[in-house]
């Protein structure tokens, strides 16, 4: 075909409109591409419920173009668009005051018979069904809500830590050693050698403070808990900021400020899915203290915990769940916040990172945040001194030349530094109040799964 011909083929062709724009098109003639998301047959006559990137609508077909459609089936629909009687304007869309008479459908790729219903407010399934079917489950409109969320908490974060003047930086997964110094850590084979999986971002980004001075990263953590509980993966997401030339009650200040911006953007871009999912607004601070997060130490924390809720936790080194959760409970109560900081807990308790208060060595200048009952940032003043650090490393029973490279940073020259890392999953999963942590992971690894169930891929296995 002449280029000429060519030409006038593609021009011909009539361009793909967004369903959220056909609010703009009334009375004209568009072509959406989409999924379908719901058949309603009556009569002679049906509807379509298509669904694209930018929303939903609703398509009145008659009953030969209607064929054998049904649910996820991929179509380009051309049609008029026409506004709806007042009768049957749908307010819970934003094209709730128009829908498409159909011309022509065209069928890009048809689905299988899905395994259950989709078509509901709410996708009713077991988890492990839901995870089983992940790549299907995912495109629920409830389901894929979840992770605008996080996106948006993702730009909150960004947002609040290039206010701070950080660097965003991209650090390896692949370690030569523990980063906590623990036993909870992946080993592979790396060649002829062994390696990690990175716990934590955390070594990499002090590295990097000297270069920077203020940097953070969005990076993957690998924890091998032998646990199976609501709030753990084995792969998680950490935002991570570090910070020099600070000081510990301003590294406070830091790590609230940030909590609030990013929860504050998560309200400002994601309102109608927070009222969707039920949810109360985040309560960011009573006005009378000047939407101050409260803080306490970890004794102060606990004296509370005995005095407003009868149990004595006063010599334990960490907080219980059910300490997290009532804290809490206490501080919406009494100051108005669904936040909380937590200061000062034992030194020993702590990385070998940790700088010990030096007012009282058996505490340190650490913190977590709570957020409506659970933690969901820790992160500390770190020790600067080389020989310090050096110290503190072999007081863990761990050795030096195993952290030739971080400690050559400190050799080097290290400002007071400190730094802070939210968990990502944690977060989404609070913030829309989630039974399960998995559900605010794309593809959540935890012991028992890997994509698929490890105990139905073992079978799959011994089978072959």
């Amino acid at each position: 075909m002449s280029s000429t011909g060519s030409y006038w083929y593609y021009s011909n062709i009539m361009e793909r409109t967004l369903i959220l724009d056909c609010n703009k098109k009334i009375n004209e003639k568009v072509k959406i591409c989409g999924f379908v998301q719901v058949r309603r047959d009556h009569g002679k006559i049906g509807f379509l419920d298509i669904m694209d990137r930018s929303g939903l609508i609703q398509v009145f077909c008659k009953g030969e173009l209607l064929g054998d459609l049904h649910p996820q089936d991929v179509v380009c629909i051309t049609g008029t668009v026409n506004k709806r009687p007042e009768n049957l304007v749908n307010k819970n869309i934003p094209t709730g005051e128009i829908e498409i008479s159909a011309e022509e459908i065209e069928i890009l790729s048809k689905a299988a018979e899905l395994p259950f219903d989709m078509g509901g407010k709410d996708l009713n399934l077991q988890l492990p069904t839901l995870l089983d079917f992940r790549s299907l489950t995912l495109r629920h409109p409830k389901v894929k809500a979840i992770f605008k969320v996080q996106e948006a908490i993702l730009k909150g974060f960004r947002k609040a830590a290039e206010d701070l003047g950080c660097t965003e930086i991209v650090v390896p997964t692949i370690v030569a050693g523990a980063t906590e110094g623990g036993a909870e850590v992946f080993k592979l084979e790396y060649f002829e050698h062994k390696a990690y999986l990175s716990q934590s971002p955390q070594l990499y980004k002090q590295m990097l403070v000297p270069v920077f001075e203020r940097v953070f990263t969005v990076a993957k953590a690998y924890r091998a808990e032998p646990s199976v509980t609501t709030r753990h993966l084995t792969e998680a997401t950490q935002l991570d900021i570090e910070v020099g030339f600070i000081e510990f009650e301003e590294l406070l200040e830091i790590l609230e400020g940030v909590a609030v911006k990013m929860l504050k953007t998560v309200e400002e871009e994601c309102g109608e899915v927070l009222s969707e999912f039920g949810v109360e607004k985040i309560a960011f601070g009573s006005p009378r203290e000047a939407g101050k997060i409260p803080r306490l130490t970890l004794r102060e924390a606990q004296e509370v915990i005995f005095k407003e809720f009868g149990r004595d936790n006063r010599k334990e080194k960490d907080l219980t769940p059910q300490d997290e959760v009532d804290l809490c409970k206490w501080s919406l109560e009494k100051h108005g916040s669904d936040f909380m900081t937590i200061t000062h807990f034992p030194t020993k308790a702590k990385p070998f990172y940790t700088m010990p208060d030096p007012k009282d060595p058996e505490y340190s200048l650490s913190y977590d945040l709570l957020f409506r009952g659970v933690e969901v940032l820790s992160g500390s003043q770190r020790i600067n001194d080389y020989q310090q650090l050096v110290d503190s490393i072999k007081n863990r029973g761990m050795n030096p030349d195993s952290f030739e490279m971080y400690l050559q940073a400190f050799k080097f020259g290290m400002p007071p530094e400190g730094g802070f890392s939210f968990g990502l999953e944690r977060v989404t999963m609070h913030v829309l109040n989630l039974a399960n942590i998995r559900e605010a992971s794309l593809f959540p690894r935890d012991m028992e799964r890997v994509d698929v169930r490890l105990s139905q891929s073992s079978k799959v296995k011994s089978q072959k």
